[in-house]
């Protein structure tokens, strides 16, 4: 497998440009002879699809929500990023730049990190011209707040509810373009194989989650953005159904996985509360803005609150160790979300945690100093002359309601606690996946004709994503890149005329999918589909999760290799293929996670240093930041399938170098 990134040559601020400038494109008379397929709606698919659509190609969209509005893009919260300098504090494309490699640890492709950096403004104004109603300040121009890992104002936000505010407007672009009848939903199906006829994508097998039909559908390329394979640890932030299946069938069928073991743990998320748990929540780090992060300086207050014998404001002021403001005094709170993560892990280990759980896990996230500092403001700004304490809290209170009210008022919702009054809990959890399908610099993966977009695939964040780069990527993809790219494939697909499902590479492909549906319902086994996928859970958390090591690593090879085979020989699935049967669906789902995560630790095994999410013991300095190896692992990680034994995955190398970021430690001191 030769891995061929195709970045134009040239000056870096020309490189987009000039090659935007020199793809070929199909004449507009011609492009509803052209059929595009897009697996996932949330908002690189649905942006991919509404202007694929709008350009003329007749597109297939495929969910299996039973809407597009209920792709996980919805629970992003906080923001999205964008070099629009709004705030005059020095913000530019360079400066975001910089930020998402650096933040990335220096694991990430620098032509496409560059280009996410230039078209990150045209999204803001994609999305304003479409409704979005972003936060304005007093002036009417739009708002901006910090994230992680910068210094600068830049994120774009819409209270507490960025993610589907954004979803909304593209979710309204695919509904003119359904009206016009150039784009057709198929909600309610899942994307089951991928066909490849002569080398190239050329469509679907789908199976209809509501009727159990198995379905044919051709294209002349496939786009597949079905989002992150997060829920491999079973307990994380995102969404039950989020799943890995659509990249896994296609890494099967001969796309490259890049460093699958880039994962991000967020430090910012509801803590663990028992066994039973199905997911985790979380609280959005836009919070961190003014929320300070703390635990009690001394063990014996951590252990009276975990037994309930202290309350949080009892702890006096000098006693609290807001530990990320000690560390990391440049940044403070606003520290990139590996760092933040791994220190909220360093003082629960050290015995300061405040939950009360199984395992103790969980800090403070705590808004009385905003309180009192926006209260002040008000106070001056209202000129209420000696206003009391209560008073100013009360005035300071309403303010950060107007910021994160719905996060607070869902806070308290599930865990019973009025964060206005004590401090939120939270503590890491699993959140995003940085790795994904390998793609060369026009999206397409490493079979022809297939392009990923958004979080399913590798290219944009290295090892650690920034806060809010998440909706700037998927937007990205789907607005500004695929529709250039795509066409530029496409191109030469004018010839082909009508493909037809009647061939012996559909034959199969359905035949395929059908044998193993029928296994799984006439398997006699004696154990759920959740008890393996919980069982998958824990090794990976315990083993491939925030903190890994060489034996810890092996040995989860072995664990999760035989915990698959168990699954093959032991799982049991009710019901009928006829009809709605969500066992059945995640019987497939989790006989991919199974071989995905042994990759995962296969990748993190392979990578003997520490960079981002991916955190090597063995790998630290002596103030436990991450070592990297740049002379040897300064590389992305692409893997080929190569059977079923996943152990015998073949590993490619594709060199990473940098010409305009020189590389250095992180330091967010």
């Amino acid at each position: 497998m030769k891995l061929d990134p195709r970045i134009p040559e040239g000056d870096i601020h020309e490189k987009w440009k000039n090659h935007k400038d020199h793809m070929r494109l199909v004449a507009p008379n011609n492009r509803g002879k052209i059929d595009v397929i897009v697996i996932g709606t949330g908002l690189a698919g649905g942006s991919a699809a509404a202007s694929l659509a709008e350009m003329g190609y007749k597109v297939k969209a495929f969910c299996y929500q039973d809407s597009p509005r209920r792709a996980h893009s919805i629970a992003a919260q906080g923001g999205i990023n964008a070099a629009k300098n709004y705030q005059n504090d020095g913000d530019s494309v360079y400066r975001l730049f910089y930020d998402t490699i650096k933040g990335g640890d220096y694991r990430a492709r620098e032509a496409n990190v560059y280009r996410l950096s230039e078209v990150s403004g045209a999204i803001i104004d994609q999305c304003v011209a479409q409704g979005v109603p972003f936060a304005r300040e007093y002036g009417g121009l739009l708002d901006n707040r910090s994230f992680g890992g910068t210094q600068v104002q830049r994120t774009f936000y819409a209270a507490g509810q960025t993610g589907q505010q954004l979803l909304l407007g593209a979710y309204s672009a695919m509904n003119r373009q359904i009206g016009k009848g150039r784009l057709q939903m198929y909600n309610r199906h899942e994307m089951l194989e991928i066909v490849i006829i002569d080398g190239k994508a050329r469509g679907i097998i789908a199976r209809d989650l509501v009727t159990g039909e198995i379905e044919r559908h051709s294209a002349h390329a496939v786009v597949i953005a079905s989002g992150g394979y997060g829920n491999v640890f079973f307990l994380s932030t995102n969404a039950m159904g989020s799943n890995g299946t659509s990249v896994w069938k296609i890494h099967k069928k001969g796309a490259a996985f890049a460093n699958p073991c880039f994962t991000q743990i967020h430090p910012t998320c509801i803590p663990v509360h028992g066994d039973q748990q199905s997911k985790l929540t979380l609280m959005s780090e836009s919070l961190r803005n003014d929320g300070r992060i703390w635990v009690p300086k001394k063990k014996e207050d951590s252990e009276a609150i975990r037994a309930g014998k202290l309350k949080p404001t009892e702890i006096k002021e000098e006693d609290r160790d807001y530990y990320l403001e000690r560390r990391y005094p440049a940044f403070g709170n606003l520290v990139p979300r590996d760092v933040a993560s791994r220190a909220a892990k360093e003082r629960c280990d050290a015995g300061y945690g405040i939950e009360n759980n199984a395992t103790g896990e969980g800090v403070y996230l705590d808004f009385s100093a905003s309180f009192v500092k926006y209260g002040k403001e008000k106070v001056n700004e209202l000129d209420i002359h000696n206003p009391s304490e209560e008073e100013i809290i009360k005035l300071g209170k309403k303010v950060v309601e107007a910021k994160y009210g719905n996060l607070f008022t869902m806070y308290e919702k599930i865990t019973g606690d009025n964060p206005y009054e004590t401090p939120m809990k939270i503590y890491p959890a699993v959140h995003y996946t940085m790795g994904g399908i390998w793609v060369d610099y026009n999206l397409m993966s490493t079979i022809p004709g297939c392009f990923v977009a958004g979080e399913a695939n590798f290219s944009d964040h290295g090892a650690n994503r920034l806060g809010a780069s998440a909706l700037m990527q998927g937007l990205a993809d789907g607005y500004f890149v695929l529709p250039y790219t795509m066409a530029d494939y496409l191109a030469d697909e004018i010839r082909t005329g009508e493909i037809s499902t009647n061939t012996p590479e559909f034959d199969e492909a359905e035949k395929h999918v059908k044998e193993r549906i029928e296994f799984f319902l006439n398997n006699k086994g004696t154990k759920s589909v959740d008890y393996f996928h919980k069982q998958l859970g824990k090794i990976m958390w315990n083993k491939v999760g925030m903190a890994r090591n060489e034996k810890g690593l092996k040995e989860a090879i072995v664990e999760i290799e035989e915990l698959r085979k168990e699954f093959w020989k032991d799982v049991k699935v009710p019901g009928s293929d006829k009809t709605i049967n969500l066992e059945l669906e995640k019987a497939g789902r989790v006989a991919d996670f199974l071989e995905l995560g042994q990759l995962m630790a296969m990748d993190a095994l392979n990578r003997n240093e520490s960079c981002g999410g991916h955190f090597r013991t063995e790998y630290q300095t002596e103030e436990g930041e991450t070592l990297r190896d740049d002379e040897k692992y300064s590389y992305v990680a692409a893997w080929e399938y190569n059977g079923e034994d996943i152990n015998k995955e073949i590993l490619h190398k594709e060199e990473l170098n940098y010409k305009y970021i020189k590389i250095a430690a992180r330091n967010y001191k």
